[in-house]
């Protein structure tokens, strides 16, 4: 009888971050800032990218610690709050290395945040310049135009809003909006009572960085 050897050739599946379904998730980090400020914004971001991007995002955005791996698991990753920010040594590494393999971090200033933030910053990519984003950008035009760049939200002291990046290899990977404040116009309507004319820009804008997010 005729020996047959088989060979089983075993497929190890390499599933590469972000595949599973979309998610996205706010940060959770240290230092004392408010992380979970803003707690009606995403799930009505989520429902606008859902409806006018045909998305299926869940509904419901998941909480991701700085310097936990289950960042790895989302493609876009959203941080806001007022106060102090403080990154360790490998919360820094973490957020480097999400970014670096196709990860996306928004960073929406609730006014108050930028000072403590912008040295915390210079850990995650110290040998990368912090640029502002000009409004040519591929983020104010692909899904909806935004001729003047980023909208003004909320009125603090009269700054104009501003859009700051991390590139990597022509990538934008980490976006901070300044005196902008859109999370706060893509809160219910209740929480600022904000015309709909103003949460329209703040919810178009976020959908556009939902969408670079997801494209890129």
């Amino acid at each position: 009888m005729k020996k047959i050897t088989i060979t089983i050739v075993f497929i190890t599946l390499i599933i590469p971050i972000f595949s599973y379904a979309q998610e996205i998730a706010t940060l959770k980090y240290n230092g004392g800032g408010d992380w979970y400020s803003n707690p009606t914004a995403l799930p009505n971001l989520i429902s606008y990218c859902n409806t006018y991007l045909n998305t299926t995002i869940k509904e419901k955005p998941q909480v991701a610690e700085v310097g936990s791996s289950s960042i790895f698991q989302y493609p876009f990753i959203y941080m806001t709050g007022h106060g102090n920010v403080f990154f360790t040594k490998s919360d820094a590494q973490n957020l480097q290395d999400y970014l670096l393999s196709g990860g996306f971090l928004h960073i929406d200033d609730n006014y108050g945040m930028e000072p403590y933030l912008r040295k915390e910053l210079v850990k995650i990519f110290p040998d990368k310049e912090l640029k502002e984003i000009g409004k040519n950008h591929e983020i104010f035009k692909d899904k909806f135009i935004f001729k003047e760049g980023l909208p003004k939200i909320h009125e603090h002291n009269s700054k104009r809003p501003q859009a700051f990046g991390f590139f990597h290899e022509g990538r934008l990977v980490l976006l901070f909006t300044y005196e902008s404040d859109l999370g706060d116009g893509w809160e219910d309507p209740s929480v600022h009572n904000d015309p709909k004319e103003i949460r329209d820009k703040a919810l178009k804008m976020g959908a556009n960085i939902i969408n670079y997010a997801f494209k890129h």
